[in-house]
């Protein structure tokens, strides 16, 4: 025969598990995390007669208030996750004895996902006089069951929507770097001819970088060529060299004085970058007939002159700072060389040689060094720095952009 009091407890259950599919339907609905929140909240209140809720969820590394019902955001702001809550690992009555800032509520519910606390859950009764079994005691387990699913769902709303701003963000980083490979000009692009060879290589080490580089012609027999390079990497260096490779562009011409050409370009600098960042830059104007070499370093790593007859090096040092790096550019010394025949030029960013040896910054040129005096020719070396960079994103010692422009003066 079944009792009274069996048919009390076997209601009390379907209405418990009629709980339980509400919740799940709601969830499999793919509902807000705000209108959940909201049905949970209704639940609490008006079907369990919980007269008091406040829900605390981990986000980005922070604990932060998620649902806030019968109580003053005040009151609610008083209790710290850290230092009132962290201590309770499993379901906690302290209606005994209320621990100073959680005076009011019954019950402490500590929601974990995979071992790590994730939500903490504080429920109470307002008629704290009333008869019998307090609801937020006869319903303990059932809200935390409830509590732990609404909390794994949140989590992984979270999760899904940080996946999608990834892919998001993937897909723009892949559309900024194929605009900026186009900016940047390939071996094809670059101006060949008999008395010139001319090789270059560009990796930007954040699929977009701040590194750039150009050679074109100015008139008929003066070829200009440079390299540069943006402190930091990323999208913001990515923008800013964008911005001056366009400055560049339309101001270096044949005719310019490359002192007045500095200073122009060191204003126009100031004005993109707010003092945030700045460029070193190699820059030079070469004459076909009179093999005059003229240049201007500004802070950039010098590049390397190989005289093939005498077997010698030189490196191209004389300049001034980097631009950006002050409102006026101080002293600027312009070089002058005449390159010899049979001679090469390299130029490169201090991704080649400044490498990650693990517990520090291994800086260094002499293989680059040694590959540019061999002897052979320009597009030879190249191959053989290929090598070497290949190798070297092997062992994941390169952290910064590289780039690099030959020439061969045949």
């Amino acid at each position: 025969m079944v009792t009274h009091l069996k048919k009390k407890r076997l209601r009390l259950y379907k209405d418990r598990l009629n709980i339980l599919l509400d919740i799940a339907q709601t969830i499999n609905e793919d509902h807000t995390i705000d209108d959940l929140l909201s049905e949970f909240e209704i639940l609490l209140r008006e079907e369990l007669e919980v007269g008091k809720v406040l829900v605390f969820t981990l986000s980005d590394n922070q604990w932060k208030n998620l649902l806030i019902s019968g109580v003053t955001p005040e009151e609610a702001g008083m209790i710290s996750v850290e230092k009132d809550l962290l201590q309770y690992h499993t379901i906690e009555n302290i209606t005994i004895s209320h621990p100073p800032n959680l005076k009011g509520f019954d019950a402490v519910i500590p929601l974990f996902h995979r071992f790590h606390a994730i939500g903490y859950v504080l429920i109470g009764d307002i008629e704290e006089e009333q008869q019998g079994i307090s609801p937020t005691i006869k319903h303990l387990k059932l809200i935390q069951i409830i509590s732990n699913l609404i909390i794994v769902f949140i989590e992984n709303k979270r999760m899904q929507q940080a996946l999608l701003e990834q892919e998001v963000m993937k897909k723009e980083m892949e559309l900024a770097s194929r605009i900026q490979q186009q900016l940047v000009p390939s071996d094809e692009q670059l101006p060949q001819t008999p008395k010139l060879e001319v090789r270059s290589f560009y990796h930007p080490h954040m699929g977009v970088g701040g590194d750039y580089y150009d050679i074109f012609r100015l008139s008929r027999y003066n070829i200009g060529f440079c390299m540069a390079d943006v402190s930091g990497k990323g999208i913001a260096a990515a923008m800013l060299m964008s911005n001056f490779q366009a400055v560049m562009r339309s101001l270096f011409s044949s005719g310019i004085n490359l002192k007045n050409l500095i200073h122009q370009l060191n204003a126009r600098v100031n004005e993109s970058a707010n003092n945030e960042k700045f460029i070193t830059l190699f820059i030079g104007r070469y004459n076909l007939l009179t093999r005059k070499l003229t240049y201007v370093n500004a802070g950039h790593l010098p590049p390397l002159v190989f005289d093939n007859r005498k077997k010698h090096l030189v490196h191209l040092e004389k300049g001034c700072i980097g631009l950006g790096m002050l409102d006026i550019v101080p002293s600027i010394e312009v070089g002058t060389i005449t390159v010899p025949k049979g001679s090469k030029i390299l130029a490169f960013t201090d991704g080649l040689v400044e490498l990650d040896d693990g517990d520090q910054v291994e800086s260094g040129s002499a293989e680059v060094e040694q590959i540019m005096s061999n002897g052979e020719s320009i597009d030879s070396n190249f191959k053989d720095l290929q090598k070497v960079i290949d190798h070297l994103l092997e062992k994941g010692s390169v952290f910064d952009d590289i780039s690099l422009i030959g020439i061969e003066f045949k």
